[in-house]
């Protein structure tokens, strides 16, 4: 989330409000409103980023479990396999590259456009390459789509798709382009100790380029 720089947003919401109360109903003593959007700030006074909604923040080094929303499930996640602060890492990533090309880099979906893990997987391994045996070793769950060998198995008809980094990134060219993918590759990494971490990645030349 972003902190409110224009406190204009925050007078005209009360306004509207005022003028135009939301539409609300009572349940169990409690009243429910609709939800009414803010206004775009001024003279683009965008705030700061807020870390925020922390019902899921989790103490201590490894978890099990399933955590984030489908196409940001990072491969250990997808796996069933304990996952660490490094899970975010491949969050960051995955996040970045939607926020700069403006689109999903996995969409995940099957032909009836419902989330996929095995398309999931199969995009995963168009754009990094197969992952390496002694990572799908961690879990019987990579069964499903890999062999014993670390071959594809294509599960249910599932095909890997003709796609790269490279041809599915637009707005770069040269260097910038290359230093973005670098910077990217660092985060999607199919074993998480080999991602870089939140510091390490500050240093990232993309990052300090000008």
């Amino acid at each position: 989330m972003l902190s409110i720089e224009d406190e204009a947003i925050l007078t005209e919401f009360e306004k509207e409000e005022q003028e135009n109360p939301s539409w609300r109903k009572v349940v169990d003593n409690h009243t429910i409103y609709t939800s009414r959007k803010f206004s775009l700030p001024r003279n683009d006074l965008w705030g700061q980023p807020v870390l925020c909604d922390l019902g899921e923040a989790r103490i201590g080094s490894f978890h099990e479990g399933d955590i984030q929303p489908d196409i940001y499930k990072a491969p250990e996640v997808l796996f069933d396999m304990p996952w660490s602060f490094s899970a975010d890492i491949w969050n960051v990533g995955a996040m970045i590259w939607d926020i700069f090309e403006n689109k999903h880099l996995f969409n995940a979906l099957d032909e009836d456009q419902q989330y996929s893990p095995s398309h999931h997987v199969a995009e995963m391994v168009a754009y990094l390459g197969l992952p390496p045996l002694h990572f799908l070793q961690r879990s019987s769950e990579t069964r499903n789509v890999f062999d014993q060998n670390g071959k594809w198995l294509g599960a249910g008809g599932v095909s890997i798709p003709s796609i790269s980094m490279e041809e599915s990134e637009e707005n770069l060219s040269g260097q910038d382009k290359q230093q973005f993918l670098q910077f990217i590759r660092s985060m999607l990494q199919w074993v998480p100790e080999e991602r870089k971490t939140a510091k390490e990645l500050l240093d990232d030349p993309w990052l300090n380029s000008t």
